[in-house]
Parts: C-alpha cells; structure tokens; sequence
C-alpha cells in the first residue's frame, strides 16, 4: 500500500493522476503487480465504487450480474472498457488512456478474472489509439486474457451501451431497444460487462489498496474521486481530480474561475446551475440532485462573459438534435423541434408561446426514447429555462 503514499503516510490527494504512468515497466513498479488473488467484487462492494461513465451504477453489482447470467445460460462472459467518449465537453478518459493506459489494462484483467471472462475489449477514441496499441504490447505476457481494440464511431451516443455492443458485433454504434440487459446478454448474446475506462483505473487501484484507502476520499455515500473536465471562462481549462463532496465552486476557483459565472454540470446532457447555486453546490450527486443536476459525465462548463446561456444551450439542443439515432420519435420529431424553437428564441424571436412550446415539447419527449439521449437533451433544456428564463428579453 505504500507505493501510492507520501513518506509521512498519507493518502494522496489525486489518486488517478498520481498513478499516472505511461510506461508499464514504471507502472509495476510504482503501484506494484496485479494483485490476482484478491476477492475483487467483494473489495468493491465494501468500497462502494459507483460506474463514472454518467450512469453511476454499482461496479460490484454490475460485475455479480454478469458472472450469474453467464452461470445461468452457460454464455461465457465478456468485459468491454468503454472509452469511446463521445461527449463533445469531456477530455477526461481520453487524458487517462494516453497517461495512465496500464491502470485501465490492469483494471479490464482484474474485471475479467473475477466473473471469468474469455476476453476482453477496450472501446476506444481514435485519439488515444496509439497510447492503448502500445500498452498491450508492452503487456505480452502479462495478460490473462486477449484485449481487441475497437475505435468508436464519433458521435455523442456512440458510449451507449447498446451502442457499444453494436460497435463491438461490427454494425453501426447506435443504441437499440433491448429485451435484455446488456450485462445479461451482449455482444452476440454473451454476458456484457461493460465499464468506463475511469471505473477500470479505481478498480485496478482498489485492487492494490482496499476498500478503506479508496473511502478516504469523498463521503460516506460517495467516496473516492472523479477525474472532471473543466472549461469556459477559466484561466486553467483541462482536466483535475476531486473528491467528491468538494464544493464546485472551490473546483472551479482552482481552474482560475474568472468571475461568477452560470455552470452547464455534468456535460451536454447535464444542467446549468445559476452562480449563487454554484457557490453552495458541491460536486456530489447528492447536493447537485437538488437542482436537477448530476455528476454526469464528470463535466464542468463555466459560461463566459458576454455569452447567452439561451443562445449556448440552442447550439448544444442543434448538435443534439443532429447527434440522435433517429430511431424512434422522440428522437425523429421531439429533438429536431425543441431545438429549432430555442434557436428561434436565441435569435431574438419574443412570441410568448415559444417558452410554453418548448415545456410542451419537453413533456412530450422525456421518457419515450429507445435510449436516454431525448431525456438528457429535455434535461439540458428544461435547466435552461429555469436559469435563464427570466432573461429571455434581453437576447439579441
């Protein structure tokens, strides 16, 4: 446990970023080897490790599914790190694959071992490809199960689940309609447990270290931490580490928060916060939940001066809109509508029926889709509205 400790013994502020190491031989030896032998699913149930894809699903109980659907139909199971990171807004698991590629590798064997996998995949940005090729060769030998990369397709709902299966069996990486789960019957009908990249790297680390040192950051009912990309009016956009529980406005003055500013929390299916929310708000599904937000897909937009949040959220619902399967109504006809009503409030039309249309529309969408994409959307929108509503006079 020291290899992740200070010389006076205490935990490190940035887990994931300090293990950063590109090189396995330098990987081994900073955070030491694969720790085969530990009950895994039952060290992250005792550490409450949460999915950090957006979704936030208990990693032990996804995993125990997976190895019962495969004990049940006799389909060996299979893992899949789901790096394809579609949304626009988030640079975090990309950074972690081009420097931490190994922490992830070590995570997908463990996760692999303990439902008894045959293989493994890693579903990954085209960007961080090279990084991931050349970790796996380094790893010859070292491995106990064959890793396939696949690139994934760049479009936002390309990290769906069921997108990813699709991507994975060679067809088009849109999501589908699913008599069953994915983590019960996935990619050609096998068990599919699929995991964020940054879920993998916490798991590998827990593996190394316990329950009780992964529970030394965050709060008692959700530790640890989360990598979050920061942007906008920032002096120091990029990605950092935080706890969670740690107030978002002290995030947000680490990364030079420039003035008070309305936040979009959670990525491009999150929701804006107004500046004083941001101030009392901490970066925790508990405290973001009262404004109808959530820790998404770990990300932070601070709206710059001088820049509409009617006229950025109509530009967000467009690309939205282009970015949706199409493959059901919501997505067809609700998006492509919500989005050119908040264009045409955003290009200064003040028919008082617009605001009225788009709850109507909101209220028609959310809960109808094949997938979530039209709730995230009705999510970002309905949040836009609540922020920025009283404002709408003064777009021009």
């Amino acid at each position: 446990m020291t290899a992740l400790t200070t010389a006076a013994g205490t935990v490190p502020s940035h887990p994931l970023l300090d293990a950063a190491r590109l090189r396995l031989e330098d990987h081994l030896r900073h955070v030491g080897p694969i720790p085969w032998a530990v009950p895994l699913v039952r060290e992250l149930e005792a550490a409450g490790l949460t999915g950090r894809g957006g979704g936030g699903f208990p990693v032990a109980r996804k995993l125990t599914v997976a190895a019962s659907a495969a004990a049940a139909t006799g389909r060996v199971p299979l893992v899949v790190a789901n790096g394809a990171e579609g949304e626009p807004a988030s640079a975090k698991d990309r950074r972690l694959l081009a420097h931490a590629p190994h922490l992830v590798l070590d995570g997908l064997q463990l996760a692999a071992a303990a439902i008894g996998a045959d293989r493994a995949h890693v579903l990954v940005a085209p960007a961080a490809l090279v990084a991931v090729q050349a970790a796996l060769v380094e790893r010859a030998g070292v491995d106990r199960v064959p890793v396939e990369v696949t690139v994934a397709a760049e479009r936002f709902v390309a990290g769906e689940e069921s997108a990813v299966v699709a991507a994975l069996e060679g067809r088009p990486a849109l999501p589908g309609d699913k008599l069953r789960r994915v983590v019960e019957s996935g990619v050609h009908g096998r068990p599919t447990a699929v995991q964020n990249v940054e879920t993998l790297a916490h798991l590998a680390l827990i593996a190394r270290f316990g329950a009780g040192w992964f529970r030394s950051r965050g709060t008692a009912t959700e530790p640890g931490t989360a990598l979050v990309t920061v942007s906008g009016a920032l002096d120091r956009p990029g990605v950092v580490e935080v706890a969670h529980g740690t107030p978002l406005r002290a995030v947000l003055d680490g990364a030079g928060l420039r003035h008070p500013a309305p936040v979009l929390v959670g990525g491009f299916h999150g929701a804006w916060l107004a500046p004083h929310e941001v101030g009392v708000a901490t970066f925790s599904r508990a405290s973001l939940g009262g404004y109808g937000a959530a820790t998404g897909a770990g990300v932070l937009i601070a709206l710059p001066p001088g820049v509409s949040g009617m006229v950025e959220t109509a530009r967000i619902a467009a690309y939205l809109a282009g970015q949706s399967a199409r493959q059901c109504g919501p997505c067809q006809g609700g998006l492509p509508r919500m989005a050119d009503v908040l264009g045409r409030i955003a290009a200064g039309d003040r028919d008082p029926r617009l605001v009225a249309e788009l709850h109507r529309l909101a209220g028609l969408t959310a809960g109808r889709g094949a997938c979530h994409h039209p709730d995230g959307t009705v999510r970002l929108v309905r949040s836009a509205l609540r922020v920025f509503g009283t404002d709408l006079g003064a777009i021009s």
